[in-house]
């Protein structure tokens, strides 16, 4: 298995999944949206994986939910039971719909203004950071008092959240202002297999 990651984003979070499972993988660092690229995904974006038979898979949250049920012996995924199911994928869920798009006017604001003014595009980033502040405050409730996102254990959702939370440090308000989420963070930093991947993602 092949996963195309680029430094900071949420195909980090797959990589670390990937470490915690055992899975025989590899990995190759890509330039979203170069032409290059985009003949793996045409969408231009990351993670993508190589199945290793021909196929590629796009989306975070299939490629988390695949190495969830690649590799049950792990646990890495929601409880047995429906009910647990829909609250692990519930979270999940508020993190690919609600919590990652949230970032996105900061990052590219001249998507969503017609405007070329570099003012009008800094207006655009001050208007995220209250729907950022919203979504933090409620990833502070989800994760309450457990060091965990889902149930108080480790899940591919804890890696997905780290990688995501950790941009608000390029906000007004960082995770460290959440007391839950900087728990969780803090947590998260203890484990080698995290500050490893993060390191070598950034190289």
């Amino acid at each position: 298995m092949k996963l195309y990651y680029a430094p900071g984003t949420c195909s980090v979070a797959c990589w670390i999944s990937l470490e915690w499972s055992g899975a025989d993988y590899e990995v190759e660092k890509v330039k979203m949206g170069s032409p290059e690229y985009k003949k793996i995904n045409p969408l231009g974006a990351v993670p993508a994986v190589d199945l290793g038979n021909g196929e590629i898979r796009t989306e975070v949250l299939a490629i988390l939910k695949y190495i969830v049920d690649k590799y049950p012996e792990k646990d890495l995924g929601a409880d047995e039971g429906l009910e647990n199911e829909i609250q692990f994928n519930e979270i999940l869920s508020f993190m690919t719909g609600d919590f990652h798009p949230a970032f996105k006017p900061m990052f590219v604001p001249r998507i969503f203004t017609t405007s070329t003014d570099e003012t009008e595009q800094d207006k655009v980033k001050e208007a995220a950071y209250a729907q950022i502040d919203e979504v933090m405050q409620h990833l502070d409730s989800i994760i309450g008092d457990d060091d965990h996102v889902y149930k108080n254990k480790k899940t591919v959702a804890d890696a997905y959240v780290y990688i995501l939370a950790g941009w608000s440090s390029m906000t007004p308000k960082s995770w460290k202002e959440y007391p839950n989420v900087k728990r969780f963070m803090e947590n998260m930093e203890k484990d080698p297999v995290v500050t490893e991947i993060f390191k070598k993602s950034q190289e």
